[in-house]
């Protein structure tokens, strides 16, 4: 299946909200298609961490330049291909990412919010704050044209999901 995804390089963003899978989701997607994947946190300024870190919601002003960073990133690999897992919450957040792109697909992974807390309770090493969880599953608008993935199962049932949406359209 992923073969017939090979021949013309995929642009992917995979979003949702903190702990729905992004990285673990987005990194085995990158590894099926045979692109390089790009972890949206590692492109924040430490302004940003530190909010997040104490439990700070970002503005829409305060994402702009780690948008921008990301669109920047999407132009230079769209070549070759690349996955990116970015939050990517709100439809003017996705406009700012993929300004001058065509052929960006965005990946939804979606879950239960029970699921989506004992996931975050177990993470470690993350600037997350896992309060902030409340603020964007409310912020969260799902792109129209987006592929809904729910995100209950194995990473590995999780990652054929998206592969059949990305490839089954």
């Amino acid at each position: 299946m992923a073969a017939d995804a090979k021949k013309q390089p995929l642009s992917v963003v995979i979003m949702g909200v903190s702990g729905s899978g992004k990285t673990t989701i987005g990194t085995r997607l990158a590894r099926e298609l045979g692109v390089p994947f790009l972890e949206g946190d590692d492109f924040h300024d430490p302004e940003n961490i530190e909010r997040m870190k104490r439990g700070e919601p970002l503005t829409d002003e305060m994402r702009k330049p780690w948008l921008d960073r990301l669109n920047r990133e999407l132009r230079h690999r769209r070549a070759a291909g690349v996955v990116l897992a970015c939050s990517a919450l709100t439809a003017a957040s996705r406009r700012r990412l993929t300004a001058g792109l065509t052929h960006v697909r965005l990946v939804v992974l979606t879950g239960d919010t029970e699921l989506l807390r004992k996931r975050l309770a177990q993470r470690k090493h993350h600037f997350f704050d896992p309060d902030l969880l409340d603020s964007q599953i409310a912020t969260l608008e799902i792109p129209a044209d987006g592929i809904v993935v729910p995100i209950d199962g194995t990473p590995e049932e999780v990652t054929q999901r998206a592969l059949a949406g990305l490839i089954g359209r």
